[in-house]
């Protein structure tokens, strides 16, 4: 168990260092910019515990906002992820034994699984975020642009980090 925090630690300060010091200062096409850091809330086990998944939601989101000085936006786009992270990925495969202490992976779950629980994911925190970073129906349109393009980006650059980052070892369901 001591192992799998120091981990999840060691990936939070990678994932967070790469989304303030890279990611952050990408714009794709002026309308797209990745957020890799959601990475550790997605790919978090299913059996962990509500409350420490919220905790390391809100830290990841709270780490981010201090250092793009965004005053909560990320916080609270993290936080609700995570209590969105369970349904999603329940309405994608049966929820039974099997799956209860599953880890989101492009292994365990199969391509056509895993694509469609990320791609839900990282739309929900692109939409959050711009929403929220907007705040206003005039820019509708922009927040609609800016959320479906970023989903994608981040979509991508998330499926590429955990073909990398990703263990053989884990049981496929």
């Amino acid at each position: 168990m001591g192992r799998h925090i120091l981990m999840n630690v060691i990936l939070l300060i990678v994932l967070v260092t790469a989304q303030v010091l890279i990611c952050n200062h990408i714009m794709l096409f002026n309308v797209a910019t990745p957020f890799i850091f959601i990475y550790l809330i997605v790919s978090l086990p299913m059996d962990l515990k509500t409350d420490w998944l919220l905790t390391w939601a809100f830290a990841a989101g709270l780490l981010v906002d201090l250092f793009s000085d965004t005053p909560g936006l990320n916080a609270l786009a993290c936080t609700v992820l995570a209590v969105a992270k369970r349904p999603v990925l329940y309405a994608y495969i049966p929820r039974d034994d099997h799956t209860k202490n599953v880890v989101p992976s492009l292994y365990s779950l199969g391509f056509a699984v895993y694509a469609k629980y990320l791609l839900t994911m990282s739309a929900i925190y692109c939409a959050l975020v711009f929403t929220i970073e907007y705040f206003n129906f005039a820019a509708v349109k922009d927040i609609v642009i800016m959320s479906v393009s970023s989903a994608l980006f981040t979509f991508l650059l998330l499926l590429a980090t955990d073909s990398l980052i990703i263990s053989r070892r884990e049981k496929r369901l």
